[in-house]
């Protein structure tokens, strides 16, 4: 049978620190009393003896260190709150009571025969006092404590509601894009039925990647950019010759982390309303650099279309998917990243997200921490 100890237990451990922390304190206290006291008699012309001197500070301040534990374990019993301030008050003035004499009557045994009353109310104002300001002392500390109790249970309460966040902001950018890519197939079936089983497999590789990754939120780029490769094809199959896509990938940021599904709603934007929504033929660019300080990564999907015209809203070109992302984005780095869609000085609109730049284990849904 395993032997169980006072500090096996984490609440028995506080305790024992606190013990130790206000055995400490006293023991100082009664240093100090001991030299003080020491001083003042040699002042006085008198010398004596330090052993003396020390025993008796370091009785009185071992009572007081006896007396904290005990003053601290009814403060937590019965603390002066307003709901027990009835119950509490004569407690505490009883219990002051009952430590002071406690107090005469050990101090009476330890250095001789005294008489009793006189030591008892000579000394009740000043033990009564210092009765008072431990019990404050120890209200101060379970205040604390509470506090730091409901910061944890806040923290806790924060991931928990970052988590469930992004997981559902997750479920609603998959539905989004796999129903405009559902669109796209059912305008081809009627005529061309090869592309069409085409697409419909490419759609099975984006599926079965979403469910791989499907409580993950965080890939290197290369597994991003490897999920983006069938929903290009697909949009390809749709566009045929009117939309080419160009990308220029440093090495260097490849094995960056990433939010996962990133890429394809910028895309998917990029294409809805810079290449499908017109005639000729588009472009669109994907980037990715590491930002001069190597500190950020800095991704970019920009087409050649119109642009936006001065008085539209930028709101008006922001789907879901776009919002999706800056949600996302904002959940996953806080004010550490930076989302802008503008026009390109060179025609079309670009979409530029910086991110801190990272490497190593992805992140999950359930261990996600900044």
């Amino acid at each position: 049978m395993r032997k169980l100890s006072l500090s096996s237990n984490p609440q028995n451990r506080r305790y024992l620190v606190e013990a130790a922390v206000i055995l400490a304190a006293w023991t100082v206290f009664g240093m100090i009393l001991t030299s003080q006291v020491y001083m003042q008699a040699t002042l006085g012309g008198r010398e004596p003896p330090l052993i003396i001197i020390l025993r008796s500070s370091m009785i009185t301040a071992y009572l007081w260190a006896l007396e904290t534990v005990v003053i601290f374990s009814l403060a937590r019993r019965i603390p002066l709150e307003r709901r027990r301030l009835a119950l509490a008050i004569p407690v505490h003035i009883i219990a002051a009571g009952v430590i002071s004499a406690a107090r005469v009557a050990f101090m009476i045994e330890l250095l001789g025969p005294r008489p009793f009353a006189p030591l008892f109310w000579g000394g009740t104002s000043t033990n009564v006092l210092y009765y008072a300001l431990l019990l404050g002392i120890a209200h101060a500390v379970m205040y604390y404590d509470r506090y730091r109790e409901g910061e944890r249970t806040a923290e806790r309460l924060a991931a928990g509601l970052t988590e469930a966040r992004l997981q559902a902001l997750k479920m609603q950018l998959q539905p989004h894009f796999l129903f405009n890519t559902l669109n796209a197939i059912s305008a081809l079936i009627p005529s061309e039925a090869q592309p069409a089983r085409r697409m419909v497999a490419r759609l099975g590789d984006l599926l079965r990647i979403a469910l791989d990754h499907e409580e993950t939120q965080e890939v290197t780029l290369k597994e991003e950019l490897a999920f983006l490769e069938p929903y290009l094809e697909i949009e390809q199959a749709r566009l045929e010759d009117r939309l080419k896509v160009t990308m220029q990938i440093a090495p260097d940021t490849l094995d960056a982390r990433v939010p996962h599904l990133l890429l394809q709603p910028l895309v998917e934007n990029a294409i809805r309303h810079g290449i499908a929504s017109r005639i000729e033929p588009g472009n669109v660019e994907i980037s990715a650099i590491r930002a001069t300080d190597r500190r950020s990564l800095v991704l970019e999907v920009r087409d050649d279309g119109p642009g936006m015209e001065r008085d539209q809203h930028v709101r008006t070109r922001k789907g879901v998917g776009l919002a999706n992302v800056q949600s996302r984005l904002e959940q996953l780095y806080g004010s550490d990243h930076q989302f802008a869609l503008m026009n390109h000085r060179d025609g079309g609109v670009v979409v530029k997200v910086t991110i801190p730049y990272r490497v190593g284990d992805t992140m999950s849904a359930r261990g996600s921490e900044r």
